[in-house]
């Protein structure tokens, strides 16, 4: 595995505006994020907590509409290629007391931008595996058309003969019974798993550098859910890809991911290897360590104790208070570090090689 970053984001801010509180919905504020080629990088955090958007935001995906995006995203697998570069002439802000009152957007020059940015890199150097596949899949389309498509838009395979035996190799490799048969279904005639599976295909159809998979696994059932896990890991290790990993799930990201980071409104609270940062009773961010104990536990059932949960409501990233975001939830902040807990925002700040927190806990 090299250290070389194949995926570099910076700063990355994107709001949303709500039309009916006048404000914006915070809902990646300041994500800095590292991808090395060959490694797994697992993306982890309740619900909108800010791990989808990110990637949607570096992949282009945000529609123009909603509001701003802000920041650096820099893609290298040999020629680095700037892909928010030039978004910020298309977008005036208002700006009060350091917060982002008002915007006024040329929507049609934003838009073209983004696609010139993304030109020769969405789809074909870096793909997307999306939550819900049949959603993300054309209705109207047998599942081979569609990764022949795939393969002729983004390989060097031109003839359709040629691309409908690629789609074929793809629908084999990810498992696919009578992949020949599968190439003319259409996405309602599968099976969740099985659509998953296609979509997976589709993916790796393009043979990117860099795969986004954003929540594989969801609305499987648990045996489907292992399935498509041993799936990815195989793909991971015969053909040595790179891929962002986003989960609810711990275990899927104990079990695919090299290095984890933890998301919680808007902003990474920790990152660092998995086999560190994921380990409860490991130290580590209060929030990593309270999704740990949420886990259910044999010995949960076997004395039939209740499960712990994290109290209080996730962040309000309209309202975004003053100081730590997780300091109202946090059942460890303690008299030698409330005041700063209360008025100042830690930094991500590295507390041994490779693992960083941002919690005051390990920097007072």
């Amino acid at each position: 595995m090299s250290s070389q970053p194949i995926l570099r984001i910076e700063d990355l801010r994107t709001y949303f505006h709500s039309r009916v509180k006048q404000a914006f919905v915070r809902s990646v504020d300041g994500v800095d994020l590292e991808v090395a080629q060959g490694e797994t990088l697992g993306v982890v955090g309740e619900s909108g907590s800010g791990k989808s958007v990110t990637m949607l935001s570096a992949m282009g995906l945000v529609s123009a509409q909603p509001g701003i995006v802000t920041g650096r995203v820099v893609f290298d697998d040999g020629t680095p290629r700037e892909l928010l570069e030039g978004l910020g002439r298309h977008v005036a802000l208002e700006r009060r007391d350091g917060r982002i009152m008002g915007v006024e957007k040329d929507e049609r020059g934003w838009r073209a931008q983004a696609e010139r940015n993304l030109t020769g890199v969405r789809g074909r150097r870096i793909a997307m595996i999306f939550q819900n596949p049949k959603a993300a899949m054309n209705p109207f389309e047998t599942i081979g058309r569609q990764i022949a498509e795939t393969v002729r838009l983004h390989t060097g395979v031109k003839t359709a003969h040629e691309a409908r035996e690629r789609a074929i190799h793809w629908l084999g490799e990810v498992r696919i019974d009578s992949p020949r048969l599968r190439y003319d279904n259409h996405p309602h005639g599968l099976s969740g798993g099985m659509c998953q599976r296609a979509m997976i295909a589709m993916a790796l159809a393009a043979e990117p550098r860099l795969l986004i998979a954003d929540e594989p696994t969801t609305g499987l059932d648990a045996t489907i859910q292992a399935r498509i896990v041993d799936l990815l890991a195989e793909l991971r290790e015969r053909l040595g890809m790179t891929m962002v990993l986003i989960s609810h799930d711990i275990g899927v990201i104990v079990r695919l991911s090299d290095r984890v980071a933890v998301m919680y409104g808007g902003r990474v609270m920790e990152s660092g290897p998995a086999a560190e940062v994921l380990t409860e009773g490991g130290g580590g961010h209060p929030y990593t360590q309270a999704l740990l104990a949420s886990i259910p536990q044999e010995r949960n059932l076997r004395e039939k104790g209740r499960l712990p949960a994290i109290e209080g409501e996730v962040l309000d990233t309209i309202n975004v208070p003053r100081g730590c975001r997780f300091r109202e939830r946090c059942q460890r902040i303690h008299d030698s570090v409330r005041a700063r807990c209360e008025e100042h925002e830690p930094e991500l700040a590295e507390v041994s090689p490779g693992r960083r927190v941002r919690c005051w806990l390990y920097q007072a």
